[in-house]
């Protein structure tokens, strides 16, 4: 699969088959995040992966309301982004360990999507606190988001996007590309 068709095939999938996911696999998409960019190279993330029956107490970090709650119960493997903040830089207040996590998991789910995995960045309303008691995570360390994967039980329509026209300026702010 060539990276752009990888970027358009992936989706955030909220229902997924029991099939187990292989080590293999689970090392294929974990190397993937490994080798992306980060603040001088300081490559501050962290994976936890969760295949047993503790993955399923993460249904406890979500809202009810959230969509992907019952994908936490359904899918074999949920991945839990942590990062660094120490191990990274602060720059005109923009944190970057978000930054530099934020890029590893998108090449973990592109990763992913290539070997026909389904995935879905969940972070909004998760509870940082429960994931970090539940998991055994230090203080120091920060739960940036979690990731179910799995073989997806459905193909999601297509969802829109913007234009380029609507997204990108040529040469200053406001000026149509």
């Amino acid at each position: 699969m060539e990276v752009f068709e990888a970027i358009s095939a992936r989706k955030s999938i909220r229902r997924y088959k029991e099939d187990p996911v292989s080590r293999d696999l689970l090392e294929y998409v974990l190397d993937a995040a490994r080798l992306a960019p980060s603040w001088h190279n300081k490559q501050g993330w962290f994976f936890i992966v969760l295949t047993d029956e503790s993955r399923k107490l993460m249904t406890g970090a979500l809202d009810d309301t959230n969509p992907c709650k019952n994908a936490l119960t359904q899918a074999p493997v949920i991945i839990i982004l942590c990062a660094d903040p120490e191990q990274s830089g602060n720059c005109e207040g923009k944190a970057y360990y978000l930054v530099d996590a934020a890029c590893a998991m998108e090449n973990l789910m592109l990763a992913a999507i290539e070997k026909g995995l389904g995935t879905c960045w969940v972070a909004g309303d998760l509870n940082e606190g429960f994931v970090k008691k539940t998991y055994g995570i230090p203080d120091n360390i920060r739960v940036v988001a979690i990731s179910p994967i799995g073989y997806p039980s459905y193909q999601p329509k297509p969802r829109p996007r913007k234009s380029i026209q609507e997204i990108a300026f040529l040469n200053g702010w406001g000026k149509q590309f």
